[in-house]
């Protein structure tokens, strides 16, 4: 008989916890071992148990159980959604749930069950925007999404589309590279100094436009900046024009309490990579119905969405079902917690670090300290730092993950980018620890 005080497969020893600790951090061991069964996780902290309801005022230990949703080790500050997010526990594990059903079974029933799940993703990814399912095609990321837009629309000699300089490159290079194919003309819109407010926003684009532009194409976010643009008054003003509108919504979607019903783009673009949290290589492209007969799609093979725009844009061919089903998990999450929530606690966290950051001699805000001009990116340039040395010690000696911005042509500096699993210790630890730097230098 197995001694039971010893270690078994689908356990963790305070031995091994101990030792593997020692070696590297807790992530060496759940590599492995995660998800042998609940008590692997107790032991490390975590938790794939439901939550409990979100209370009416959520205090800080309702935001430490959703950490314990994410398998980032306790000691790690993740600060970097606005690159790439931890999936949710609840979406990892649904994942891993569906890849092992179907390899155990790879029969036709087996994908029509996924492909049930694709199903139910797109109803959900249109009750998170307040949308229809029949407007949501699922796309491999942002990117994808931009490039289906800017590859699918009617251009030519003589039209032009507008752009703006702050956007990401699947949203201003690609356009470029397809207007010297086509023929058309694209306008791009430069970066003001500083968040001009929504009146200037609108007036500076309004500007561009003439009676020979087709399409305006912007971010919701910038993530060079963290500018909130006022997309819904962009829209319509697009739209009072006869110009259709492709919103990148990369550091928007997942973190905002989005209503494109309200907003009415033509086109949005997001990626669950981000601030949704869910499986990697999954995205979203909005296509509002207006516009459904004026793009086309890009790719045209098998196994299309069941509903709408998705019968012709999702006959991509072969795809990862079991990780396009596990985008419900990552949603149901979220929406179980509410997307106001979110919004709130991701906001409150960003004008933390404004606010602390911004009392620090020689620190100088990228973002906009009016909390109605961004979201959850904050960016500021630490003193006379190296932001890249900063971001390796920030790494290195404290745990701290952030992107740097050493690079950048304009605004160099540290780029914070804190979400909803990230707790007030993160937050403190952080501003601590740049303040010292600042002090003792890197």
């Amino acid at each position: 008989m197995a001694d039971p005080n010893q270690p078994t497969d689908r356990s963790v020893s305070r031995r091994d916890f101990a030792r593997l600790l020692s070696i590297g951090g807790a992530s060496a061991l759940l590599t492995d071992r995660a998800f042998a069964d609940g008590s692997t996780l107790d032991a490390f902290g975590f938790t794939s148990a439901p939550l409990p309801p979100t209370p009416q005022a959520p205090d800080e230990k309702f935001w430490e159980s959703v950490r314990a949703r994410f398998l980032v080790p306790k000691d790690v500050g993740f600060l970097n959604a606005a690159n790439l997010c931890p999936v949710s526990l609840p979406s990892l594990e649904a994942h891993e749930r569906n890849m092992r059903r179907y390899e155990a079974s790879p029969s036709a029933d087996a994908r029509s069950e996924l492909m049930k799940g694709r199903e139910e993703a797109r109803t959900l990814l249109a009750a998170a925007l307040r949308v229809t399912p029949e407007e949501i095609v699922i796309v491999r990321n942002t990117t994808e999404g931009n490039n289906f837009v800017s590859s699918g629309l009617q251009l030519g000699a003589g039209d032009e589309v507008i752009v703006w300089a702050d956007n990401h490159p699947s949203n201003l290079a690609a356009w470029s590279t397809k207007a010297s194919r086509f023929g058309f003309t694209v306008v791009t819109v430069p970066v003001p100094q500083g968040h001009p407010g929504t009146a200037g926003y609108v007036d500076l684009f309004a500007k561009a436009i003439t009676p020979r532009t087709r399409v305006l194409a912007i971010s919701h976010i910038s993530s060079n900046s963290g500018d909130l643009l006022p997309a819904a008054e962009l829209c319509a003003m697009a739209r009072q024009r006869g110009v259709m509108s492709l919103v990148d919504g990369a550091q928007a979607f997942g973190v905002l309490d989005l209503d494109l019903g309200a907003m009415q783009p033509d086109f949005y673009t997001g990626s669950m990579h981000k601030w949704p949290c869910g499986p990697k290589e999954k995205g979203l492209l909005y296509v509002n119905k207006a516009v459904h007969e004026r793009i086309h799609p890009t790719i045209v093979g098998l196994y299309a969405g069941a509903v709408g725009i998705s019968r012709r844009f999702e006959a991509e061919g072969q795809r990862d079902d079991a990780s396009i089903a596990a985008v419900s998990e990552a949603l149901k999450f979220q929406g179980g917690i509410g997307r106001a929530e979110i919004e709130k606690r991701s906001r409150a966290l960003a004008t933390y670090f404004v606010t602390e950051l911004g009392k620090l001699d020689g620190v100088r805000m990228w973002t906009s300290t009016d909390a109605t001009q961004r979201a959850a990116i904050v960016i500021f340039q630490p003193g006379s730092l190296d932001p890249r040395r900063l971001v390796t010690a920030l790494a290195q000696n404290d745990k701290i993950v952030v992107t740097g911005r050493a690079n950048a042509q304009d605004r160099p500096g540290l780029r914070l980018s804190p979400h909803f699993y990230n707790t007030m210790a993160d937050a403190e630890r952080t501003v601590a620890a740049i303040k010292r730097y600042m002090a003792s230098g890197v």
